[in-house]
């Protein structure tokens, strides 16, 4: 296995289980100052109901911080190449992600969870209202280092091939990050969402904690459909957009299009085959690919071929299917969401035992969306770590083996299967807790 290879197995490895965790504090700080603000308006249930998904979002929050801070270093370990030449204009958002948002998230969790005893109500919603201000500020200086990378904007090249920062107005504001942002927030906020459907799905099927499970699926499920939707349309739409106008090449990977053709089918279900240049077992829409894209139904979409191999995404398969899987179980989260809202609105989503499996047994899918959604933005980056300005091989580290990599990587490894016993653990422990200290069972019928 080649050096850049293993680098790039293990920082995908690290960074597809970081993100396991973010993505739920994300959402989950929203959903808190949901539940803090019905407890302003009087709802005593939905105060504890905070206080049980604080202890939640804490110990997410922490495992985001153990597995998050290793990736920077990887970054001059394994990518010092990449380091030495972007570092002058990714080092600024990095740093102000560290200064700003994680600061501001870091100081004010302490006073989310052991604080409402020791400040007046409003003081304490504030501070919940701090750390999901600072989790999203801390989201977006992220994914502004991310579009860079895609569509890298506000700088210049020097002769020697560093780039240095021209405009910090540029650079913030860059067009890919504001549509990247908005879809990878909604993706958040549906995770958070299913979690606490799933909650209160369990807690029902049990009969404990019938007030609080009500809530949850309440939330949750509203919640839960809403995001969806606006996963689709416009977050997602728009970052379609934005993939086919500056990654045209990419774009035609992800969906297994290979030949420009005028008023191109959307393809459903399909193996794209690299050494025929076609999709085998296709099941498409016609025309639906143009009106998608260009709003007309015969425009014409450019196909991969039209584009010179080393501009190719370096795994057409796996982009392929990252993609297709992400956007599947988006349409079923819809589906799953819309049906229990209508059976939650109709007051009869606690009494139906298959919905309430559902939506317990689902809880998993959205990580594995947003891990797909992901996969799909960085295979359909490649070949490029900057996008027409550095290639990936090019910011890989010299001098540090593969074997170097691949030993890090099973140290990496065998100290996350013990960072997810612990999680495991303590999560399952306040979930067998429950939102409130009192039995709250219902009674069973009693007997003559």
């Amino acid at each position: 296995m080649s050096a850049l290879t293993a680098h790039r197995i293990h920082f995908a490895f690290t960074i597809t289980y970081h993100y396991l965790f973010p993505q739920l504090t994300m959402g989950l700080g929203l959903l808190l100052v949901v539940l803090k603000t019905l407890h302003l308006r009087g709802n005593e249930v939905a105060g504890e109901a905070a206080r049980f998904w604080s202890r939640i979002f804490g110990v997410t929050f922490v495992m985001g911080v153990v597995t998050g801070i290793p990736m920077e270093f990887q970054l001059g370990a394994s990518w010092s190449r990449f380091s030495s030449a972007t570092g002058g204009v990714i080092g600024h958002a990095l740093a102000m992600e560290g200064v700003f948002a994680f600061f501001l998230e870091s100081a004010f969790i302490y006073l989310m969870l052991y604080g409402e005893k020791r400040v007046s109500p409003r003081m304490h919603w504030g501070a919940t209202l701090m750390v999901f201000l600072g989790s999203w500020l801390s989201g977006y200086f992220i994914i502004v280092t991310n579009a860079f990378m895609h569509h890298p904007v506000g700088h210049a090249v020097d002769p020697d091939g560093s780039v240095r920062l021209v405009s910090i107005g540029a650079f913030l504001t860059n067009p890919w990050a504001l549509v990247e942002y908005a879809h990878t927030m909604v993706g958040s906020c549906i995770t958070a969402s299913f979690v606490m459907a799933a909650v209160g799905a369990f807690y029902t099927l049990q009969r404990r904690h019938p007030p609080h499970a009500a809530l949850f699926l309440r939330v949750g499920v509203t919640g839960g459909l809403l995001f969806a939707l606006l996963a689709a349309a416009p977050t997602g739409d728009l970052q379609m957009r934005a993939v086919v106008e500056h990654q045209p090449a990419t774009f035609a990977a992800m969906e297994g299009h290979f030949h420009t053709e005028d008023g191109a089918a959307l393809v459903l279900v399909g193996q794209p085959n690299e050494h025929t240049l076609t999709l085998d077992n296709p099941i498409a829409v016609p025309h639906f690919l143009s009106l998608m894209t260009h709003q007309r139904w015969h425009a014409r979409v450019r196909g991969l071929t039209e584009f010179d191999r080393s501009t190719w995404p370096d795994n057409v398969p796996l982009l392929y299917y990252g993609y297709h899987l992400m956007v599947g179980l988006g349409t079923i989260f819809v589906a799953v969401m819309g049906a229990a809202a209508l059976l939650l609105w109709r007051r009869r989503l606690s009494r139906t035992r298959a919905a309430l499996w559902v939506l317990m047994l689902a809880a998993p899918l959205p990580f594995v969306a947003n891990t797909a959604g992901w996969m799909t933005t960085e295979l359909g980056r490649q070949p490029w770590l900057v996008y027409g300005l550095m290639r990936t091989a090019d910011g890989v580290s010299p001098k540090v083996s593969s074997g170097n990599a691949l030993f890090t990587l099973l140290g990496y490894m065998g100290l996350y299967v013990i960072l997810s016993m612990a999680f495991f653990f303590v999560v399952t422990r306040i979930l067998a807790e429950g939102p409130s200290v009192e039995p709250t069972r219902e009674p069973e019928p009693e007997h003559a």
